[in-house]
Protein backbone atom coordinates (compact mmCIF):
# COMPACT_ATOMS: atom_id res chain seq x y z
CA UNK A 1 0.00 0.00 0.00
CA UNK A 2 1.28 3.24 -1.20
CA UNK A 3 1.20 6.78 0.81
CA UNK A 4 -0.59 9.34 -0.83
CA UNK A 5 1.89 12.30 -2.25
CA UNK A 6 2.11 15.57 -0.55
CA UNK A 7 1.99 17.35 -3.86
CA UNK A 8 -1.28 15.39 -4.91
CA UNK A 9 -2.69 16.28 -1.29
CA UNK A 10 -1.88 20.14 -2.55
CA UNK A 11 -3.63 19.97 -5.81
CA UNK A 12 -6.76 18.71 -4.98
CA UNK A 13 -6.69 21.37 -1.77
CA UNK A 14 -6.05 24.17 -4.18
CA UNK A 15 -8.46 22.94 -7.09
CA UNK A 16 -10.87 22.76 -4.26
CA UNK A 17 -10.35 26.41 -3.24
CA UNK A 18 -10.42 27.79 -6.67
CA UNK A 19 -13.22 26.18 -6.74
CA UNK A 20 -15.11 28.21 -4.16
CA UNK A 21 -13.55 31.34 -4.81
CA UNK A 22 -14.65 30.72 -8.68
CA UNK A 23 -18.63 29.91 -7.95
CA UNK A 24 -19.18 33.01 -5.88
CA UNK A 25 -17.74 35.63 -8.75
CA UNK A 26 -20.52 36.09 -10.22
CA UNK A 27 -24.31 35.33 -10.21
CA UNK A 28 -24.85 32.20 -11.83
CA UNK A 29 -28.39 32.84 -12.35
CA UNK A 30 -29.96 29.76 -10.93
CA UNK A 31 -29.58 27.63 -8.00
CA UNK A 32 -26.35 26.34 -7.00
CA UNK A 33 -27.95 22.54 -6.63
CA UNK A 34 -29.01 21.51 -9.81
CA UNK A 35 -29.34 17.96 -11.24
CA UNK A 36 -28.01 16.17 -13.94
CA UNK A 37 -29.13 13.30 -16.20
CA UNK A 38 -27.70 10.03 -14.18
CA UNK A 39 -27.03 6.90 -14.52
CA UNK A 40 -26.28 3.79 -12.36
CA UNK A 41 -23.83 0.97 -12.72
CA UNK A 42 -22.02 -1.95 -11.18
CA UNK A 43 -18.74 -2.33 -11.55
CA UNK A 44 -17.39 -5.04 -12.69
CA UNK A 45 -13.42 -5.00 -12.14
CA UNK A 46 -12.78 -2.40 -9.64
CA UNK A 47 -14.75 -2.24 -6.15
CA UNK A 48 -15.09 0.21 -3.87
CA UNK A 49 -15.62 1.10 0.34
CA UNK A 50 -16.61 3.95 2.16
CA UNK A 51 -14.04 3.39 4.48
CA UNK A 52 -11.15 3.69 3.39
CA UNK A 53 -9.20 4.57 6.36
CA UNK A 54 -9.78 1.03 8.27
CA UNK A 55 -6.93 -0.54 5.87
CA UNK A 56 -4.21 2.09 7.50
CA UNK A 57 -5.58 1.44 11.08
CA UNK A 58 -5.71 -2.21 10.69
CA UNK A 59 -2.23 -2.42 9.38
CA UNK A 60 -1.51 0.09 12.66
CA UNK A 61 -3.23 -2.28 15.20
CA UNK A 62 -0.96 -5.44 13.50
CA UNK A 63 2.48 -2.82 14.07
CA UNK A 64 1.73 -2.28 17.41
CA UNK A 65 1.20 -5.54 18.33
CA UNK A 66 -2.61 -5.46 18.97
CA UNK A 67 -3.72 -8.63 17.53
CA UNK A 68 -0.61 -11.31 19.41
CA UNK A 69 -1.31 -9.31 22.24
CA UNK A 70 -4.76 -10.28 22.53
CA UNK A 71 -4.20 -13.87 21.32
CA UNK A 72 -1.41 -14.59 24.60
CA UNK A 73 -3.79 -12.89 26.53
CA UNK A 74 -7.06 -14.92 25.87
CA UNK A 75 -7.57 -18.38 25.63
CA UNK A 76 -11.54 -18.60 25.29
CA UNK A 77 -11.23 -20.94 22.31
CA UNK A 78 -10.05 -24.60 22.59
CA UNK A 79 -10.02 -25.05 18.64
CA UNK A 80 -9.88 -21.75 16.08
CA UNK A 81 -12.29 -22.36 13.57
CA UNK A 82 -11.66 -20.29 11.89
CA UNK A 83 -12.04 -16.82 14.24
CA UNK A 84 -9.07 -16.15 17.02
CA UNK A 85 -9.93 -14.38 19.94
CA UNK A 86 -8.20 -11.16 17.99
CA UNK A 87 -10.75 -12.04 15.07
CA UNK A 88 -14.00 -11.12 17.11
CA UNK A 89 -12.27 -8.24 19.55
CA UNK A 90 -11.16 -6.18 16.65
CA UNK A 91 -14.15 -6.63 14.73
CA UNK A 92 -16.39 -5.29 17.28
CA UNK A 93 -13.92 -2.19 17.84
CA UNK A 94 -14.17 -1.74 14.04
CA UNK A 95 -17.81 -1.80 13.70
CA UNK A 96 -17.89 1.02 15.73
CA UNK A 97 -14.88 3.06 14.21
CA UNK A 98 -17.30 2.51 10.47
CA UNK A 99 -20.03 4.24 12.69
CA UNK A 100 -22.15 1.04 13.85
CA UNK A 101 -24.61 1.26 16.28
CA UNK A 102 -25.36 -1.76 17.26
CA UNK A 103 -24.30 -5.57 16.74
CA UNK A 104 -26.48 -5.49 13.82
CA UNK A 105 -24.50 -3.71 11.66
CA UNK A 106 -21.36 -5.89 12.14
CA UNK A 107 -23.61 -8.14 8.95
CA UNK A 108 -23.18 -4.28 6.73
CA UNK A 109 -19.33 -4.83 6.70
CA UNK A 110 -19.55 -8.91 6.54
CA UNK A 111 -20.96 -8.08 3.11
CA UNK A 112 -18.71 -5.81 1.81
CA UNK A 113 -16.42 -7.39 -0.20
CA UNK A 114 -13.87 -4.57 -0.63
CA UNK A 115 -14.20 -3.59 3.55
CA UNK A 116 -13.00 -7.58 3.53
CA UNK A 117 -10.51 -6.60 1.04
CA UNK A 118 -9.45 -3.80 3.11
CA UNK A 119 -8.51 -5.95 6.08
CA UNK A 120 -7.20 -9.01 4.80
CA UNK A 121 -10.37 -10.96 5.90
CA UNK A 122 -12.11 -14.09 3.83
CA UNK A 123 -15.37 -13.26 6.18
CA UNK A 124 -15.82 -11.91 9.38
CA UNK A 125 -17.88 -13.21 12.37
CA UNK A 126 -21.68 -12.38 12.26
CA UNK A 127 -23.85 -10.38 14.82
CA UNK A 128 -24.69 -13.32 16.65
CA UNK A 129 -21.07 -14.84 16.65
CA UNK A 130 -20.10 -11.63 17.92
CA UNK A 131 -22.86 -12.06 20.72
CA UNK A 132 -21.83 -15.13 21.37
CA UNK A 133 -18.25 -14.35 21.99
CA UNK A 134 -19.05 -11.68 24.30
CA UNK A 135 -20.70 -14.65 26.51
CA UNK A 136 -17.80 -16.43 27.07
CA UNK A 137 -16.32 -13.78 29.38
CA UNK A 138 -15.78 -13.80 32.66
CA UNK A 139 -14.14 -11.32 35.10
CA UNK A 140 -10.94 -13.33 35.21
CA UNK A 141 -10.54 -13.10 30.78
CA UNK A 142 -11.81 -8.83 30.70
CA UNK A 143 -9.19 -8.45 32.78
CA UNK A 144 -6.58 -10.62 30.94
CA UNK A 145 -7.92 -8.45 28.29
CA UNK A 146 -7.61 -5.36 29.45
CA UNK A 147 -4.05 -6.15 30.55
CA UNK A 148 -3.64 -6.90 27.29
CA UNK A 149 -4.49 -3.51 25.70
CA UNK A 150 -1.85 -2.21 28.70
CA UNK A 151 0.74 -3.32 26.97
CA UNK A 152 0.03 -2.12 23.89
CA UNK A 153 -0.21 1.10 25.81
CA UNK A 154 3.16 0.85 27.29
CA UNK A 155 5.15 0.39 23.65
CA UNK A 156 2.92 3.63 22.57
CA UNK A 157 4.08 5.62 25.53
CA UNK A 158 7.24 4.94 25.69
CA UNK A 159 7.76 6.60 22.14
CA UNK A 160 6.76 9.37 23.41
CA UNK A 161 8.87 12.65 24.08
CA UNK A 162 10.41 13.33 27.84
CA UNK A 163 7.93 16.15 28.63
CA UNK A 164 5.18 13.55 28.14
CA UNK A 165 5.98 12.00 31.39
CA UNK A 166 5.63 15.10 33.63
CA UNK A 167 2.63 14.08 34.79
CA UNK A 168 -0.49 10.75 34.82
CA UNK A 169 -4.12 12.51 35.72
CA UNK A 170 -5.76 10.01 36.52
CA UNK A 171 -9.71 10.84 36.76
CA UNK A 172 -12.77 8.32 37.97
CA UNK A 173 -16.69 8.96 37.54
CA UNK A 174 -19.55 6.23 36.76
CA UNK A 175 -22.21 6.78 34.50
CA UNK A 176 -25.55 5.21 33.88
CA UNK A 177 -26.09 2.57 31.35
CA UNK A 178 -29.66 2.29 30.72
CA UNK A 179 -31.29 -0.87 29.43
CA UNK A 180 -34.97 -1.45 27.65
CA UNK A 181 -34.95 -4.83 27.90
CA UNK A 182 -36.55 -6.91 31.26
CA UNK A 183 -34.60 -10.12 30.99
CA UNK A 184 -30.54 -8.87 30.98
CA UNK A 185 -29.07 -10.40 33.96
CA UNK A 186 -27.50 -8.03 36.24
CA UNK A 187 -29.13 -4.78 35.68
CA UNK A 188 -30.76 -3.06 38.70
CA UNK A 189 -32.81 0.29 39.04
CA UNK A 190 -30.47 3.60 39.83
CA UNK A 191 -30.65 6.09 41.90
CA UNK A 192 -32.45 8.05 39.24
CA UNK A 193 -35.06 6.02 38.60
CA UNK A 194 -33.52 4.35 35.48
CA UNK A 195 -33.10 0.54 35.00
CA UNK A 196 -29.58 -0.22 34.16
CA UNK A 197 -25.66 -0.68 34.66
CA UNK A 198 -23.40 1.59 35.93
CA UNK A 199 -19.66 1.34 34.84
CA UNK A 200 -16.60 2.60 36.63
CA UNK A 201 -14.73 4.39 34.12
CA UNK A 202 -11.01 5.14 34.61
CA UNK A 203 -8.95 7.36 31.79
CA UNK A 204 -6.23 9.73 31.75
CA UNK A 205 -6.73 12.91 31.24
CA UNK A 206 -3.93 13.60 28.96
CA UNK A 207 -4.59 11.23 26.39
CA UNK A 208 -8.26 10.88 27.20
CA UNK A 209 -7.60 6.83 27.10
CA UNK A 210 -9.64 4.55 28.62
CA UNK A 211 -7.84 2.87 31.17
CA UNK A 212 -10.40 0.54 33.38
CA UNK A 213 -13.71 -0.03 32.68
CA UNK A 214 -15.84 -1.92 35.49
CA UNK A 215 -19.22 -3.07 34.39
CA UNK A 216 -21.48 -2.74 38.21
CA UNK A 217 -25.14 -3.54 38.43
CA UNK A 218 -27.30 -0.32 38.12
CA UNK A 219 -27.91 0.46 42.21
CA UNK A 220 -24.04 0.26 43.20
CA UNK A 221 -22.37 3.60 44.29
CA UNK A 222 -19.67 5.21 42.07
CA UNK A 223 -17.04 4.24 44.08
CA UNK A 224 -17.28 0.98 44.60
CA UNK A 225 -13.91 -0.82 43.51
CA UNK A 226 -12.66 2.23 42.44
CA UNK A 227 -9.80 2.38 44.76
CA UNK A 228 -8.96 -0.76 43.58
CA UNK A 229 -9.16 0.38 40.23
CA UNK A 230 -7.37 3.55 40.89
CA UNK A 231 -4.11 1.44 42.64
CA UNK A 232 -4.21 -0.83 39.04
CA UNK A 233 -4.18 2.72 37.12
CA UNK A 234 -1.06 4.07 39.43
CA UNK A 235 0.44 1.25 39.03
CA UNK A 236 0.74 0.99 35.09
CA UNK A 237 1.65 4.55 35.36
CA UNK A 238 4.37 4.11 37.57
CA UNK A 239 5.72 1.37 34.80
CA UNK A 240 5.40 4.01 32.13
CA UNK A 241 7.84 6.10 33.92
CA UNK A 242 5.68 9.17 34.77
CA UNK A 243 7.37 11.33 37.37
CA UNK A 244 4.15 12.64 38.67
CA UNK A 245 0.90 10.77 39.40
CA UNK A 246 -2.32 12.62 40.03
CA UNK A 247 -5.89 11.38 41.24
CA UNK A 248 -8.71 13.72 40.62
CA UNK A 249 -12.47 12.66 41.28
CA UNK A 250 -15.81 14.05 42.36
CA UNK A 251 -17.19 14.08 46.01
CA UNK A 252 -18.09 10.39 45.45
CA UNK A 253 -14.62 8.74 45.38
CA UNK A 254 -13.31 10.83 48.23
CA UNK A 255 -12.63 7.70 49.83
CA UNK A 256 -10.47 8.50 53.33
CA UNK A 257 -9.92 4.97 54.32
CA UNK A 258 -7.21 5.03 51.35
CA UNK A 259 -5.78 8.82 51.40
CA UNK A 260 -2.72 8.24 53.24
CA UNK A 261 -1.99 5.32 51.62
CA UNK A 262 -1.81 6.97 48.70
CA UNK A 263 -0.41 10.03 50.35
CA UNK A 264 2.85 7.74 51.81
CA UNK A 265 3.03 6.32 48.41
CA UNK A 266 3.89 10.11 46.98
CA UNK A 267 0.26 10.04 44.79
CA UNK A 268 -0.95 13.08 44.68
CA UNK A 269 -4.81 13.90 44.68
CA UNK A 270 -7.73 16.27 44.37
CA UNK A 271 -11.34 15.11 45.39
CA UNK A 272 -14.65 17.27 46.09
CA UNK A 273 -16.07 17.00 49.47
CA UNK A 274 -19.74 16.91 50.62
CA UNK A 275 -20.85 19.70 52.12
CA UNK A 276 -21.64 17.96 55.79
CA UNK A 277 -22.75 19.90 58.25
CA UNK A 278 -19.27 20.36 60.20
CA UNK A 279 -17.55 21.48 56.70
CA UNK A 280 -20.20 24.22 56.33
CA UNK A 281 -19.48 25.15 59.98
CA UNK A 282 -15.86 25.30 59.25
CA UNK A 283 -16.44 27.51 56.20
CA UNK A 284 -18.90 29.98 58.17
CA UNK A 285 -16.15 30.53 60.73
CA UNK A 286 -13.11 31.37 58.46
CA UNK A 287 -12.04 34.88 59.67
CA UNK A 288 -13.55 37.43 56.43
CA UNK A 289 -10.06 38.99 55.55
CA UNK A 290 -9.39 35.49 54.70
CA UNK A 291 -11.67 35.08 51.53
CA UNK A 292 -10.05 36.02 48.33
CA UNK A 293 -11.97 36.40 45.32
CA UNK A 294 -11.62 33.98 42.66
CA UNK A 295 -10.58 35.24 39.43
CA UNK A 296 -12.11 33.89 35.94
CA UNK A 297 -10.62 34.55 33.09
CA UNK A 298 -12.49 33.70 29.42
CA UNK A 299 -13.39 30.56 27.35
CA UNK A 300 -11.53 32.02 24.51
CA UNK A 301 -10.22 35.13 23.60
CA UNK A 302 -12.26 36.34 20.36
CA UNK A 303 -10.61 36.84 17.01
CA UNK A 304 -13.13 39.55 15.71
CA UNK A 305 -14.28 43.08 17.25
CA UNK A 306 -16.46 43.17 20.21
CA UNK A 307 -20.22 42.76 18.89
CA UNK A 308 -23.18 43.61 21.03
CA UNK A 309 -24.84 40.96 23.17
CA UNK A 310 -28.01 39.36 22.09
CA UNK A 311 -31.00 39.63 24.51
CA UNK A 312 -31.16 36.78 26.85
CA UNK A 313 -34.53 35.38 26.51
CA UNK A 314 -34.32 32.33 29.13
CA UNK A 315 -33.80 35.72 31.56
CA UNK A 316 -36.63 37.48 30.70
CA UNK A 317 -38.92 34.78 30.29
CA UNK A 318 -37.87 34.11 34.50
CA UNK A 319 -38.73 37.21 35.31
CA UNK A 320 -42.36 37.61 33.31
CA UNK A 321 -43.70 34.82 34.71
CA UNK A 322 -42.59 35.32 38.45
CA UNK A 323 -40.43 32.43 38.93
CA UNK A 324 -37.02 32.79 41.45
CA UNK A 325 -34.00 33.06 39.39
CA UNK A 326 -30.93 32.32 40.85
CA UNK A 327 -28.00 34.66 39.61
CA UNK A 328 -23.93 33.96 40.35
CA UNK A 329 -22.66 37.32 41.39
CA UNK A 330 -19.53 36.24 42.51
CA UNK A 331 -16.67 33.67 43.78
CA UNK A 332 -14.70 33.88 47.03
CA UNK A 333 -11.75 31.31 48.08
CA UNK A 334 -10.03 30.33 51.04
CA UNK A 335 -8.09 27.27 52.64
CA UNK A 336 -7.60 25.83 55.90
CA UNK A 337 -6.07 22.39 57.08
CA UNK A 338 -8.13 19.34 57.81
CA UNK A 339 -7.83 16.03 58.90
CA UNK A 340 -10.51 13.87 57.19
CA UNK A 341 -12.26 10.46 59.13
CA UNK A 342 -9.84 7.50 58.88
CA UNK A 343 -6.84 9.78 58.30
CA UNK A 344 -4.32 10.63 60.29
CA UNK A 345 -2.62 13.23 58.24
CA UNK A 346 -3.31 16.57 57.61
CA UNK A 347 -4.64 17.76 54.25
CA UNK A 348 -5.81 21.08 52.40
CA UNK A 349 -9.40 21.55 52.22
CA UNK A 350 -10.05 24.46 50.08
CA UNK A 351 -13.29 25.94 50.37
CA UNK A 352 -15.25 27.65 47.15
CA UNK A 353 -18.18 30.02 48.26
CA UNK A 354 -20.28 30.87 45.51
CA UNK A 355 -22.17 34.16 46.31
CA UNK A 356 -26.08 34.02 44.52
CA UNK A 357 -28.85 36.80 44.54
CA UNK A 358 -32.00 35.13 44.26
CA UNK A 359 -35.07 37.11 43.25
CA UNK A 360 -39.13 36.67 42.17
CA UNK A 361 -40.20 39.64 40.49
CA UNK A 362 -37.74 41.63 42.56
CA UNK A 363 -35.08 41.02 44.73
CA UNK A 364 -35.20 38.61 47.59
CA UNK A 365 -32.05 37.71 49.55
CA UNK A 366 -29.00 36.75 48.87
CA UNK A 367 -27.06 33.42 49.23
CA UNK A 368 -24.20 31.08 49.24
CA UNK A 369 -23.18 27.70 48.15
CA UNK A 370 -19.96 26.13 49.41
CA UNK A 371 -17.91 23.79 47.67
CA UNK A 372 -15.18 22.00 48.85
CA UNK A 373 -11.73 20.45 47.60
CA UNK A 374 -9.08 17.85 49.33
CA UNK A 375 -5.76 17.70 48.34
CA UNK A 376 -1.90 16.77 49.71
CA UNK A 377 -0.68 18.92 46.32
CA UNK A 378 1.85 21.23 48.08
CA UNK A 379 0.70 25.06 48.08
CA UNK A 380 3.82 26.23 46.22
CA UNK A 381 2.74 23.65 43.37
CA UNK A 382 -0.68 24.09 43.22
CA UNK A 383 -1.87 27.25 44.77
CA UNK A 384 -5.63 28.16 46.32
CA UNK A 385 -6.86 29.06 43.19
CA UNK A 386 -4.87 26.28 41.37
CA UNK A 387 -7.22 23.35 43.04
CA UNK A 388 -10.26 25.17 42.28
CA UNK A 389 -9.25 25.31 38.64
CA UNK A 390 -7.66 21.82 38.52
CA UNK A 391 -11.19 20.68 40.01
CA UNK A 392 -12.81 22.30 36.95
CA UNK A 393 -10.58 20.54 34.30
CA UNK A 394 -12.96 17.30 35.74
CA UNK A 395 -15.47 18.59 32.75
CA UNK A 396 -13.21 16.75 30.60
CA UNK A 397 -14.40 13.52 31.50
CA UNK A 398 -17.84 14.42 31.41
CA UNK A 399 -16.52 15.01 27.70
CA UNK A 400 -14.96 11.46 27.47
CA UNK A 401 -18.02 9.35 28.69
CA UNK A 402 -20.03 11.40 26.10
CA UNK A 403 -17.30 10.45 23.18
CA UNK A 404 -17.46 6.52 24.69
CA UNK A 405 -21.52 6.58 24.26
CA UNK A 406 -20.68 8.18 20.86
CA UNK A 407 -18.94 4.81 19.69
CA UNK A 408 -21.69 3.07 21.61
CA UNK A 409 -18.85 1.54 24.19
CA UNK A 410 -21.25 2.36 26.89
CA UNK A 411 -23.80 0.40 25.92
CA UNK A 412 -25.79 -2.68 26.84
CA UNK A 413 -26.79 -5.15 23.91
CA UNK A 414 -25.85 -8.47 25.45
CA UNK A 415 -27.81 -10.37 28.09
CA UNK A 416 -26.16 -10.38 31.25
CA UNK A 417 -23.50 -8.02 33.07
CA UNK A 418 -20.46 -9.85 32.55
CA UNK A 419 -21.21 -10.09 28.55
CA UNK A 420 -21.88 -6.49 28.68
CA UNK A 421 -19.19 -5.39 30.94
CA UNK A 422 -17.04 -7.75 27.68
CA UNK A 423 -18.77 -5.94 24.61
CA UNK A 424 -18.13 -2.33 26.76
CA UNK A 425 -14.30 -3.09 26.85
CA UNK A 426 -13.88 -4.50 23.33
CA UNK A 427 -15.99 -1.36 21.60
CA UNK A 428 -14.52 1.10 23.75
CA UNK A 429 -10.85 -0.06 21.93
CA UNK A 430 -12.31 1.91 19.11
CA UNK A 431 -11.57 5.15 21.52
CA UNK A 432 -8.31 3.95 22.68
CA UNK A 433 -7.29 3.54 18.84
CA UNK A 434 -7.77 6.88 18.65
CA UNK A 435 -5.74 8.40 21.12
CA UNK A 436 -3.11 5.74 19.76
CA UNK A 437 -2.70 7.14 16.66
CA UNK A 438 -2.76 10.56 17.17
CA UNK A 439 0.48 9.66 20.12
CA UNK A 440 1.68 7.73 16.83
CA UNK A 441 1.72 10.83 14.62
CA UNK A 442 5.76 11.06 13.09
CA UNK A 443 6.89 14.41 14.78
CA UNK A 444 10.00 15.18 13.04
CA UNK A 445 11.82 18.35 11.06
CA UNK A 446 11.63 21.47 11.36
CA UNK A 447 7.71 21.44 11.51
CA UNK A 448 8.10 19.90 14.88
CA UNK A 449 6.20 21.91 16.63
CA UNK A 450 3.57 21.68 13.76
CA UNK A 451 3.16 18.37 14.07
CA UNK A 452 2.82 17.70 17.61
CA UNK A 453 -0.08 20.12 17.63
CA UNK A 454 -1.82 18.14 15.19
CA UNK A 455 -1.28 14.51 17.24
CA UNK A 456 -2.81 16.69 19.76
CA UNK A 457 -5.92 17.85 17.75
CA UNK A 458 -5.95 14.22 16.83
CA UNK A 459 -6.22 13.09 20.56
CA UNK A 460 -8.83 15.93 21.18
CA UNK A 461 -10.80 14.98 18.41
CA UNK A 462 -14.43 14.01 18.82
CA UNK A 463 -15.21 10.42 17.88
CA UNK A 464 -17.50 11.62 15.18
CA UNK A 465 -14.81 14.01 13.95
CA UNK A 466 -12.33 11.11 13.66
CA UNK A 467 -14.24 8.73 12.05
CA UNK A 468 -15.06 11.39 9.02
CA UNK A 469 -11.31 12.66 9.00
CA UNK A 470 -9.77 9.29 9.29
CA UNK A 471 -11.48 6.44 8.48
CA UNK A 472 -15.08 7.21 6.55
CA UNK A 473 -13.05 7.56 3.48
CA UNK A 474 -14.08 6.90 0.02
CA UNK A 475 -11.68 4.80 -2.03
CA UNK A 476 -11.50 2.62 -4.55
CA UNK A 477 -10.22 -1.25 -3.69
CA UNK A 478 -7.30 -2.86 -6.14
CA UNK A 479 -5.54 -5.82 -5.91
CA UNK A 480 -2.32 -5.35 -7.86
CA UNK A 481 0.00 -8.08 -7.67
CA UNK A 482 0.91 -8.57 -4.14
CA UNK A 483 0.12 -5.70 -2.39
CA UNK A 484 -3.67 -3.86 -1.73
CA UNK A 485 -3.93 -0.54 -3.31
CA UNK A 486 -6.63 1.70 -1.79
CA UNK A 487 -6.90 4.94 -4.30
CA UNK A 488 -8.95 8.09 -1.99
CA UNK A 489 -11.40 9.40 -3.59
CA UNK A 490 -12.39 12.70 -1.86
CA UNK A 491 -10.06 15.06 -0.23
CA UNK A 492 -10.45 15.89 3.85
CA UNK A 493 -8.53 18.72 5.78
CA UNK A 494 -6.64 16.38 8.18
CA UNK A 495 -5.30 14.20 4.81
CA UNK A 496 -1.89 15.47 5.25
CA UNK A 497 -1.94 14.15 8.82
CA UNK A 498 -3.88 11.04 7.53
CA UNK A 499 -0.56 10.70 4.84
CA UNK A 500 1.99 11.48 7.58
CA UNK A 501 0.53 8.56 10.11
CA UNK A 502 0.19 6.37 7.47
CA UNK A 503 3.73 6.57 6.09
CA UNK A 504 4.16 5.43 9.85
CA UNK A 505 1.93 2.63 10.18
CA UNK A 506 3.90 0.97 6.84
CA UNK A 507 7.42 1.23 7.70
Amino acid sequence: MKTIKADLIRKRKRRIKNRLQNSAAHDRGHPMLKGDKIAYELAQKAGGTAYGGVAAIHRFAKKIGLPKRIDDALHLFKIHRPYHESDHVLNLAYNALCGGTCLEDIELRRNDESFLDSIGAERIPDPTTAGDFCRRFDPYHINRLQDAFDQVRLDIWQQQDNAFFDQATIEMDGTIVETTGQCKEGMDISYKGIWGYHPLVITLAETGEALRLVNRSGNRPSQEGAAEQADTAISLCRQAGFRRIVLRGDTAFTQTIHLDRWHRAGVKFTFGMKAYPGLVDIAENVQIDAWKQLPRSPKYAPNTPDRDRPENVKEQIVQLRGYPNKRLTSEWVTEVPYSPTDCKETYRLVILCKELEVTKQGRLFDDCLYFFYLTNEAGDVLSTNDVVYASNDRCDQEYILAQLNQCRALHAPVDNLESNWAYMVMTALSWNLKAWIGLSVPINGRWREQHKQEGRAVIRMEFKQFVEQFVRLPAQIVRSGRQLVVRLLSWSESLHVFNRWVRFALE
